[in-house]
């Protein structure tokens, strides 16, 4: 049993805890996830570890609520306990002095993001970090990014902090008055694929953390494939970072989507069950 140390709502679908998982801490990486389960019954769900105290022994993570089993995981309270939590899993992003580097993260990817940022600060990187989101109070981290970045750029679709407008427009001014020598991006998949053709047009390589569906976490039940350079990979062994450029976006775009009925279904099934019991 994980037990939940700390629990915060950080926007309204949005909440951050910290879960008690000593083993886990020790052995974490930037870019690493987990997967855990709320009980018995209970999906497996994929998160992206945020941070880790390998001293204290917990492990961070933040989620959104965008269907059951991640509504069912915001009821989880402080001293509550988690029937699983597996990991680190995937490879852990390749963190070197490269000089000058671009990170961009949008909505809840930005907490995918932070522990990147904070990786490459720590390895000597001049950081320029870009975050976006629709409205102010989902630009979450920002003041956590600050403190590893040497230059923060807020952008919000409706203006509200920031300058208003989308996170490729950062990059296009970035990229033209700096020498970037790579750049990530983690967010939707849509402002993955459009973050990958601007660094392209600026010839810049740029790195991109795939989410698909995943199960087992172990490259064994196939439904995390992604297609990357005509090549089929699995996510949570061969990721979930890849080169932007060697991503078939449309496909990826495209198996996103593919259950939705199914997990609208089951939301509000979950969502008429917590009426009955009040």
């Amino acid at each position: 049993m994980f037990k939940i140390i700390k629990r915060k709502e950080l926007a309204p679908t949005e909440f951050d805890i910290l879960v008690d998982a000593p083993r886990i801490a020790k052995k974490a990486q930037p870019g690493q996830f987990v997967i855990l389960r709320i009980d018995e019954a209970g999906e497996r769900i994929p998160l992206t570890i945020v941070d880790t105290d390998a001293e204290k022994g917990w492990v961070r993570l933040i989620f959104q609520v965008i269907g059951k089993s991640t509504a069912q995981l915001a009821t989880v309270m402080e001293g509550d306990a988690l029937i699983d939590l597996v990991g680190p899993l995937g490879k852990p992003t390749e963190i070197k002095n490269y000089g000058t580097v671009l990170l961009v993260g949008g909505g809840v990817g930005i907490a995918a993001l932070f522990p990147i940022v904070k990786g490459l600060k720590e390895a000597g990187n001049r950081v320029l970090t870009i975050l976006g989101a629709k409205t102010s109070e989902l630009l979450i981290l920002r003041d956590e990014c600050a403190d590893y970045s040497d230059e923060l750029i807020l952008m919000t679709d409706d203006g509200s902090l920031g300058e208003k407008g989308l996170v490729t427009k950062a990059m296009e001014d970035v990229f033209q008055r700096e020498d970037i020598a790579f750049t990530w991006a983690i967010g939707p998949s849509i402002m993955m694929k459009f973050a990958t053709m601007t660094a392209d047009k600026y010839n810049v390589p740029i790195y991109v953390s795939l989410n698909p569906i995943m199960i087992d976490g172990t490259g064994m039940c196939g439904g995390c494939r992604v297609t990357i350079s005509n090549t089929i990979k699995f996510a949570c062994v061969d990721g979930p970072e890849f080169l932007g450029e060697e991503v078939d976006w449309d496909e990826f775009i495209n198996r996103m989507q593919q259950y939705r009925g199914e997990e609208t279904q089951s939301n509000e099934r979950y969502e008429e069950q917590v009426k009955q019991n009040g």
